[in-house]
């Protein structure tokens, strides 16, 4: 698969493929890794992750999106790979069916800042007494 592949396979699947494809067209980095993992335990990750970034108070967009499609795949294997901005300023995480000829989902979006991260209270923090 080709980088230029990749971007005519990210379509609309779920609200980050747009930018992902942007990205993508900007010159981002893309890496796509061997070997191919059951969809039902991407999505246990991602759910975890979605838990964990709504504590935080942040937002990835096409998370819940990713996290359907890839319950509703169940045991179908999927490859996997990442998307880093020339700027480092978003991500993405794409799922690829098992022949990578078709991206099943997508998540990701832009990072956020230290000043957002600082900013932002930890749910479960203690506070200094």
């Amino acid at each position: 698969m080709t980088r230029d592949d990749l971007i005519a396979m990210l379509r609309e699947q779920t609200p980050a493929c747009g930018p992902a494809h942007d990205a993508l067209i900007a010159g981002a980095d893309v890496v796509v890794w061997d070997g191919l993992v059951p969809a039902d335990r991407h999505a246990g990750v991602l759910r975890r992750r979605m838990r964990h970034s709504l504590k935080r108070g942040h937002t990835i967009d096409g998370l819940a999106g990713s996290v359907d499609v890839l319950l509703q795949a169940g045991e179908e294997p999927l490859g996997t790979g990442f998307i880093d901005a020339v700027d480092r300023s978003s991500w993405f995480m794409i799922f690829l069916n098992s022949t990578a000829t078709a991206v099943v989902a997508c998540c990701g979006g832009r990072r956020p800042t230290a000043v957002e991260s600082a900013d932002t209270p930890d749910p479960g923090a203690q506070p200094c007494r």
